[in-house]
């Protein structure tokens, strides 16, 4: 089956790696190009609106800035929910995600010899809150919307993942997050993928810092 996806993405995890856990669990087909290089990225990166990555091409279509990708995926693959709330619910989980996120970048690439003060001033509390919203719904023993996958799942699970490479307690005191993903790291459509990518020792940021 030819891919209808077209993926562009620096050749690290970042803002990438959500998306492309997303179409690898739910088998669906798509060509990447990963930038490996300064040189390659200035080359073409006049060619993406804002001049940011990651980019999704669907058909003709360019889309770009991750959250719009990760929705519009969201929409065309039934990963958005059932109702109306779960797609709310949804969403507002998503943002506290993005908001750790941009929290964990600041830090990486402007103020890492601030990195204890991250995880103890920051992370834990930030951590607890998310903790407590999954608990909310159907006690968060499953996914985020309970039984039922989302797109916010794979964000999730990414972030806690790169967040237990910067500090690998930090899940002690969240035990629904630890759970989850322990759960997500068993899936078995993206165990491939996994040890690939272990295997192959990509790097998390640009800049090697975690």
């Amino acid at each position: 089956m030819k891919p209808i996806y077209k993926l562009t993405y620096f050749d690290i995890r970042g803002l990438g790696e959500q998306i492309r856990l997303l179409l690898i669990d739910n088998k669906i087909p798509f060509e990447e190009v990963r930038i490996k290089s300064e040189d390659e990225w200035k080359g073409i990166k006049d060619s993406f609106v804002f001049g940011q990555l990651p980019c999704l091409k669907d058909d003709d279509v360019k889309i770009v800035q991750s959250g719009a990708i990760m929705r519009h995926l969201a929409r065309r693959h039934d990963l958005y929910g059932r109702t109306e709330m779960d797609r709310t619910f949804a969403d507002m989980f998503y943002e506290g995600i993005r908001d750790i996120q941009q929290r964990y970048i600041r830090m990486i690439y402007n103020e890492y010899e601030k990195k204890n003060e991250f995880i103890v001033d920051y992370l834990h509390d930030a951590l607890n809150k998310l903790d407590a919203l999954l608990e909310s719904h159907e006690e968060g023993n499953g996914f985020i919307l309970g039984e039922n996958i989302c797109f916010a799942d794979y964000s999730l699970f990414e972030l806690l993942d790169v967040l237990l490479i910067l500090s690998p307690t930090c899940l002690l005191q969240c035990p629904k997050l630890k759970s989850f993903h322990q759960r997500f790291n068993e899936r078995p459509s993206l165990q491939n993928y996994l040890m690939k990518r272990a295997s192959a020792n990509v790097r998390v940021n640009w800049n090697g810092k975690e």
